[in-house]
């Protein structure tokens, strides 16, 4: 059975997230999607659950396709904030105002 996680797919994954601006926000999806693997974004997640091995990303910019927060991660609400990312609950990002295409990150104005 082939290895689902090599080097080579960490670090495309954690360049796309090292990409997203301050005060921006992506989707797991889409950022499986930037990378080749549409129906991987629960992979996204696994690796940037493991983001703290390889460097310093702004993992707190990604969210579920819904905008939901990461379940248990208080400070990723309080990142977003402190960057201007509109909040329409304590758990999810408001999606509505959001812009980009499938080739792009997910961004929402400040």
């Amino acid at each position: 059975m082939a290895k689902v996680l090599h080097e080579d797919l960490i670090y495309d994954i954690l360049s796309v997230v090292e990409e997203i601006p301050e005060g921006k926000i992506a989707t797991y999806g889409q950022i499986a999607r930037l990378i080749g693997r549409d129906k991987n974004s629960r992979l996204v997640g696994k690796v940037l659950s493991m983001s703290q091995y390889y460097g310093d990303y702004p993992c707190h910019r990604v969210v579920s396709h819904a905008g939901r927060l990461v379940p248990g991660w208080r400070e990723q609400q309080y990142l977003l904030e402190s960057e201007g990312v509109t909040l329409k609950d304590d758990g999810h990002v408001d999606l509505k105002n959001t812009s980009g295409t499938a080739d792009s990150p997910a961004v929402i104005n400040k």
